[in-house]
């Protein structure tokens, strides 16, 4: 089975190269299910129930997320019944929307995990206890799991990977928008890659206009980052798994430009 994971969508620029290379990409490549991060879609920062449709309705199957996902007050429509739309798992219980789910894809089961690192960011619960416990109901229905680690910090991430070898299909790190080259097969089984990278303007400073950035930066004053719309390019990894052992067979790292006129 082939999987892609599409790294984060920055604004309307990432939406755009979503509906105009997903579709192409699918056919090219006969990539039977998409996943991709979707916190930053609405001007850079959280999703809304229209953008969420919008994304879906382009070929992508699942959307997973991070600490920008309550940014969008909107959100709360449609976290709790639209099961296309992941949340962090470690959150507290009650909070609305799943950390995780099961689709089926032909005549296979594919589980996508969503998780978000405690280091350097926001205080949540531990990643590694709640992937735990959430194994124990995946592995009852499917072997096939794919586990976004959203997340600021590389040790973080890799020590989940290792956490998870031999378990899981895939660890993707999101989250810091720089596409990294270490894409690998952890202990025979298990895909890795620290971050899978951003679809949207590379042409600016993490997907914001370098302006901005770099006024924040020089005059330590607070400034709107506003999304870049220059050199727009989706990346992501393309996974090829067994689908009844769960083992990935090989990850590959795609990076496509987005053909327009900015």
């Amino acid at each position: 089975m082939k999987i892609l994971f599409v790294g984060d969508i920055v604004g309307r620029p990432g939406r755009e190269a979503i509906m105009s290379i997903i579709p192409r990409l699918k056919d090219e490549l006969n990539i039977e299910f998409v996943i991709a991060n979707a916190e930053n879609v609405a001007g850079g920062s959280g999703i809304t129930p229209r953008l969420c449709s919008q994304l879906l309705a382009a070929g992508v199957d699942v959307l997973t997320s991070g600490d920008h996902i309550w940014r969008r007050q909107e959100v709360l429509d449609i976290i709790a019944i639209e099961p296309r739309l992941l949340r962090p798992l470690n959150l507290k219980p009650d909070v609305p929307g799943r950390g995780w789910n099961i689709f089926k894809k032909d005549n296979n089961k594919i589980a996508v995990v969503n998780l978000q690192g405690r280091v350097f960011m926001e205080p949540i619960e531990c990643p590694f206890v709640y992937i735990k416990d959430a194994l124990e109901e995946i592995k009852k229905e499917t072997n096939l799991i794919i586990v976004d680690m959203h997340a600021e910090a590389t040790s973080e991430k890799i020590a989940l990977s290792w956490f998870l070898e031999g378990k899981v299909t895939l660890v993707a790190g999101t989250h810091t928008h720089v596409q990294t080259a270490d894409e690998k097969i952890l202990g025979e089984h298990t895909a890795y890659i620290t971050d899978v990278g951003m679809t949207g303007p590379m042409d600016s400073v993490i997907g914001r206009r370098k302006d901005k950035v770099l006024e924040m930066f020089v005059t330590g004053m607070p400034t709107r980052f506003e999304v870049a719309t220059s050199d727009v390019r989706l990346q992501a990894v393309l996974v090829e798994a067994d689908p009844d052992s769960g083992r990935a067979r090989s990850i590959e790292r795609i990076e496509k430009k987005l053909l327009r006129e900015d």
